[in-house]
């Protein structure tokens, strides 16, 4: 018996030790992956942006300047823009409803129904054919280098051409592709950033997005309507936006931004213009830090479209010039913290404070913590 036990012993140690050093079987690297699931054609989105502020020898309260409606409270810590919404694309259908709150919407949207000011956007679009759409309901204006969106624009604050231009539009919109590199669009509007009609004409708009090369971006708007009550005597407005954006390189980008409107005055046969321009240079500091300068001015003829020229309108030009300077720090792609200082300085009295009705110059520093999702 102790003959036969050992052999059997010497055989079992011996498989034991061709289980320890055989490696393990490899999966087959050849085989296929399955692929990962498409995305469904509903997405949902949200933004937030909390901002403070503070104007540097304010006597107006909490209000900032009448012709600034985003980021337009100072010394108050709030919510500029509370957004979330939902979107609809499965290629030959779309649509989108959002709805926000916050300051932004208090100043911009005063004028709207309460039951409709709330309305981000919200529309229903086709292809009518290949490369075109056609969407009909409420959506971001064609007009401007700037959105309502802050994280998307270079600098925190607006400048002024885009705060006294349209935000967002109501109407029906048709897009074609003519190319990758062209874009061309045709509006018909219920006016000049209103949801509900002010009176029974409608308004026109174009818009042309041309990119040549990667680096290089030139946009052409315009509009055309009469934007006067129903009862109010016929006064035509004339509008052209144009901006052209340049990557100059992996850290700095260019933006120029040029406006011009013409608009019959009021009791008069003349027309009121103004124009305004803006530089914006953006530059990569770091990974997650970056900077913007801006330049800016703007000009109205006896006041036409800036709501307020002082505490009262009067009947006198508008000048106002200036610029700011931007610093982001954007630890992850979706939140960006901001701080900015601004400074503008225009004719007798267009700052007018309580304390001073002369004033001419006016600076702030604004903060801002913005999260997407």
């Amino acid at each position: 018996m102790k003959h036969l036990l050992m052999p059997a012993l010497v055989a079992l140690s011996t498989s034991v030790a061709l289980a320890q050093t055989t490696p393990p079987a490899t999966p087959d690297l050849a085989a296929p992956v399955p692929p990962a699931p498409a995305p469904g054609p509903l997405s949902t989105y949200g933004f937030v942006d909390a901002y403070y502020g503070y104007d540097f020898n304010h006597a107006n309260g909490n209000d900032r300047q009448g012709f600034l409606y985003s980021h337009g409270r100072q010394n108050e810590f709030t919510i500029n823009q509370a957004l979330i919404g939902l979107r609809y694309d499965d290629g030959k259908v779309r649509g989108a409803l959002g709805l926000h709150a916050g300051t932004y919407v208090s100043a911009n949207y005063a004028a709207e129904d309460p039951v409709l000011k709330h309305v981000y956007e919200a529309y229903a679009g086709l292809r009518p054919f290949k490369k075109a759409w056609l969407d009909i309901g409420i959506f971001g204006s064609h007009i401007g280098f700037e959105s309502a969106i802050s994280k998307d624009n270079w600098t925190l604050t607006r400048s002024i051409m885009a705060e006294n231009s349209p935000y967002y539009e109501s109407g029906a919109r048709f897009t074609y592709e003519v190319s990758p590199k062209l874009t061309l669009a045709g509006l018909v509007l219920n006016g000049w950033q209103n949801i509900r009609e002010t009176n029974q004409a409608k308004a026109l708009g174009t818009q042309l997005q041309w990119k040549p090369t990667d680096k290089l971006l030139i946009n052409s708007s315009t509009f055309y309507g009469n934007e006067q009550p129903q009862d109010s005597l016929i006064r035509r407005r004339f509008f052209h936006d144009f901006y052209i954006s340049y990557a100059a390189s992996e850290r700095t980008s260019l933006a120029l931004v040029f406006d011009v409107g013409k608009q019959r005055g009021a009791g008069r046969e003349r027309y009121d213009t103004w124009h305004t321009g803006a530089i914006f240079i953006k530059q990569k500091l770091a990974d997650e830090l970056s900077a913007t300068l801006r330049g800016e001015y703007y000009y109205a003829e006896r006041g036409v479209i800036i709501r307020s020229i002082m505490p009262g309108a009067l009947d006198q030009d508008f000048r106002v010039a200036g610029g700011s300077l931007n610093l982001d720090y954007a630890p992850a792609a979706n939140v960006v913290f901001r701080v900015e200082g601004r400074y503008l300085n225009g004719m007798r009295g267009v700052f007018a404070r309580a304390d001073n009705a002369d004033n001419r110059s006016y600076g702030n520093v604004t903060t801002s913590l913005a999260l997407s999702f």
